[in-house]
């Protein structure tokens, strides 16, 4: 697990680190420059030409003092200013006045001569963007995309991207290579500023643990060794052990969803899958997952004498460990009673997907059954649905969309996307870095709901088996893409993949095992 902060939360984490514990800004300063140097040096290669990019507040001043190490190994370096350093920070006039004096040429932009460099640092923004970038500085971004660079590197952020949100604030440079500063930033975690900072490397500047836990470090992401997180599994258990989970799913011809949940959930390891479904898609259902328990419904029945009751729906829920409620079960009358049904009923958790969702947004009534055992796992414009927001606007920024809705309704929400927010009823944030193209396919939702309703099943909490089984979804998909491609992959490959997966956690706790021994 690594942790992720907002540019708010870096500059508190650096002025406590400077202040409160007293290690000189320089310091912090010069290992960063170090790090910077050292990644471009191997993007160099031997005498290589850089150019550094630099602004006027400290971001700059790291570009600088790395470009003055560079020269030191051998590289032709220039160091291009976006404007009057004497209205820059004491640290930048500090590091121009090292460099000055061992020869790096510096120029302003307005009198650079461009030309070919093997690499150009990108150092005229840090944390601190929060508007968007216009008149001179929106100039020198669009002169430095213009440079013909075999590598870019940024400093800490992309320039042009927000550390908070991600988003684009005017023209950005995309990078090759980010070096940034004690932790991951939020914006760069997140589309599309992960798409604008290429490879990631977190170098260690210097900060100490105690800064972090003073600025309010919460938002985090797992990395592949976090599998071991997954529920063990005792010898002495039976099927009980692991949970029933209840799949309310499919209707006429989306028999599909149905089985994709059922299926996941069983490979995530629930001990007892039971779908609840139209009858029409008993036989289908029953070929394609023969373990599950079948229990098929008359749709023109439903709540009907003769048909499934509201006691049928209570009692199914009531012995359910968790619930699965909403892929594919259409937008018809029948659905939204039975999305209503369940959400009064159940006492387990609920993970709301698909047309669950659509119900709710259909009947905003319904959210007065969320309470802290319900996850919603909407995509975009299931959620620009449910909040009445343009998708275009939840795009700008969706962790902090994931985290008012979670805030709104008491609820965990998993809002679906890329890189995949995932906001704890309990304040946590979690943003997913596992994961691929492959997965962008039908029913990969539908087999992410059937983990996560498993994971609950075997008694995770709502705020953790949402973002281990968004982690875990994403691995499998890696996995899958590895073995047949990222154009060939099937949502049912996604959840034939979790097996590895989960072998992966028995292998990492047997060597914990034994390295404890």
């Amino acid at each position: 697990m690594r942790y992720l902060v907002s540019g708010a939360q870096m500059k508190e984490i650096d002025r406590f680190t400077i202040c409160d514990v007293g290690i000189p800004s320089l310091v912090l300063m010069e290992r960063a420059a170090m790090a910077v140097a050292e990644e471009s040096h191997r993007a160099a290669g031997p005498g290589g030409r850089i150019f550094a990019a630099a602004g006027l507040g400290n971001n700059g001043a790291d570009a600088v003092a790395a470009a003055r190490m560079l020269k030191e190994k051998g590289h032709p370096v220039s160091v291009i200013l976006a404007g009057d350093p004497e209205r820059g920070t004491e640290e930048l006039k500090l590091q121009l006045k090292i460099a000055e004096r061992l020869g790096v040429e510096v120029e302003l932009f307005g009198d650079f001569i461009p030309g070919r460099c093997e690499v150009l640092i990108d150092g005229v923004f840090g944390v601190g963007l929060n508007r968007p970038v216009t008149g001179h500085y929106g100039e020198f971004l669009r002169f430095l995309q213009g440079i013909s660079a075999k590598t870019v590197v940024a400093v800490d952020v992309p320039s042009g991207v927000s550390s908070d949100t991600g988003a684009l604030l005017g023209p950005a440079l995309r990078a090759d290579v980010t070096v940034t500063f004690g932790y991951e930033k939020l914006g760069t975690a997140v589309y599309p500023g992960k798409d604008f900072r290429g490879r990631l490397v977190v170098a260690d500047a210097g900060f100490p643990a105690e800064a972090a836990r003073h600025a309010g470090v919460s938002a985090f992401t797992y990395e592949p060794e976090d599998v071991k997180r997954l529920p063990a599994r005792p010898a002495y258990s039976h099927k009980g052990t692991f949970g029933k989970v209840l799949v309310v799913a499919g209707w006429k011809n989306m028999a599909g969803a149905a089985g994709l949940v059922g299926l996941a959930a069983y490979r995530m390891g629930a001990g007892l899958v039971k779908l609840l479904t139209p009858e029409e898609n008993r036989e289908i259902l029953q070929t394609l997952l023969p373990e599950a328990v079948m229990i098929p419904y008359e749709k023109d029945l439903l709540f009907q004498e003769g048909g499934l009751s509201r006691e049928d729906v209570e009692g199914l829920c009531r012995e359910a460990s968790a619930v699965v409620l909403g892929p594919g079960l259409g937008r018809e009358k029948g659905a939204g009673e039975l999305v209503r049904a369940v959400l009064s009923s159940a006492c387990s958790p609920v993970v709301l997907d698909a047309d669950g969702l659509n119900a709710v947004a259909d009947n905003e009534e319904l959210t007065r059954y969320f309470t802290e055992n319900i996850i919603i796992t909407p995509h975009l414009l299931e959620m620009s649905r449910l909040l009445h927001i343009p998708v275009e606007e939840i795009k700008k920024d969706i962790p902090g969309t994931a985290r008012a809705c979670a805030d709104r309704w008491g609820i965990t929400c998993v809002l679906k996307d890329a890189a995949t927010a995932v906001a704890g009823g309990d304040g946590s944030l979690y943003i997913n870095s596992s994961g691929c193209a492959a997965m962008a396919k039908g029913g990969s939702g539908d087999v992410l709901s059937g983990i996560i309703g498993a994971l609950l099943a075997q008694g995770m909490s709502e705020p953790e088996a949402a973002a281990l089984g968004v982690c875990v979804h994403g691995l499998a998909g890696e996995r899958a893409s590895a073995a047949r491609g990222e154009r060939a992959v099937l949502a049912r490959d996604l959840a034939d993949a979790l097996g590895e997966v989960c072998q992966i956690s028995q292998e990492i706790r047997k060597k914990e095992v034994n390295g404890n021994e």
